[in-house]
């Protein structure tokens, strides 16, 4: 169904789903089975939320992100334009928790750049950085940021290679085997696009 509540024309909310109000919600937007999005979200247009998302409170998505099954995104969570996360990854907002120690004033903020991809079961520990185009093996855990394009895997997240804007893995030459663009490492962790006719 289409969501009859004020501030969700054109978003689909399936029936099992809850959405509090007042959030803010895309065009397009489609939030499926038993998800719950909490006041305060702000979800930006033709997003996909999976069975069982939980969007927290002042979380922010950007346009064209796609939320697979069972993921939360905790207060402090930021995601871009075009962020994937995959089955059951996972995020958090402290550092130390004890169910016995109020902690809420000490939730860090967790920076989740444009086109990022993040592999199912992995985990994000909070307060760190994934740079635009990075991807996030399955069932890694991150504990520090992580550089633009590069491709994390292991625990801790170590980088093993560099992924295209394309979301390909780069060879030796550094070039898109999709799209054919070339990139330049022009720093141990630092990789960038070349623009047509730009030297290497």
């Amino acid at each position: 169904m289409t969501a009859s509540q004020p501030g969700l024309a054109g978003v689909f909310v399936h029936e099992s789903a809850c959405v509090d109000q007042p959030c803010q919600i895309g065009t397009g937007t489609k939030i499926w089975h038993f998800s719950h999005v909490l006041a305060g979200a702000v979800i930006g247009e033709n997003c996909v939320l999976g069975q069982n998302v939980m969007v927290g409170q002042d979380v922010v998505i950007g346009n064209r992100c796609k939320i697979q099954n069972n993921v939360s995104l905790y207060t402090g969570v930021e995601l871009e334009d075009g962020v994937f996360c995959g089955p059951s990854c996972v995020f958090t907002n402290v550092n130390n928790p004890r169910a016995e120690v109020e902690r809420k004033d000490e939730f860090r903020a967790t920076h989740v750049r444009r086109g990022v991809t993040i592999g199912a079961n992995a985990t994000i520990v909070c307060g760190v950085e994934l740079g635009a185009y990075s991807f996030v093996a399955a069932g890694a855990v991150v504990t520090r940021d992580v550089p633009p394009f590069a491709l994390v895997a292991g625990m801790p997240a170590r980088r093993i290679g560099w992924m295209s804007h394309a979301g390909e893995r780069l060879g030796p030459n550094l070039v898109c085997p999709r799209t054919g663009q070339r990139y330049a490492e022009i720093a141990p962790n630092e990789l960038q696009e070349v623009s047509e006719g730009q030297d290497t």
